[in-house]
């Protein structure tokens, strides 16, 4: 059997209570995310829900993405996002599989791809 440790969070930044404090989606630490480096990513909810993970070569221009895009699974659920956790996996082939393992084992929300446990 496969033991796989999902990686501890490198960054989190939570949504602050006043959004007119904040000028990028409620989040006032945003530019704590890198640019350059590549990892893999958590939206969470209310009460800690995992929403979505995802994966990025440039972790803070895809999270950005999500918040933007008209194609992203999240469009329609951005408001739910409490918190973000970054964690930083320069390898590509590593990324995949927290990706995957994260989706399945915390039950993500909003993922519709890689998912076994439906």
């Amino acid at each position: 059997m496969i033991q796989i440790t999902a990686p501890k969070p490198d960054v989190v930044i939570e949504k602050q209570a006043n959004p007119q404090l904040s000028h990028i989606y409620g989040f006032t630490d945003f530019h704590l995310i890198t640019r350059e480096a590549g990892g893999i990513f958590m939206f969470y909810g209310e009460n800690d829900e995992l929403l979505f993970v995802g994966k990025a070569r440039k972790l803070r221009p895809r999270i950005k993405k999500h918040f933007e895009d008209s194609v992203s699974p999240m469009k329609n659920h951005r408001e739910e996002v409490r918190r973000i956790e970054v964690c930083l996996v320069e390898d590509q082939m590593e990324r995949e599989i927290y990706e995957t393992y994260l989706i399945n084992t915390g039950r993500a929300k909003y993922n519709a791809e890689k998912v076994f446990y439906k």
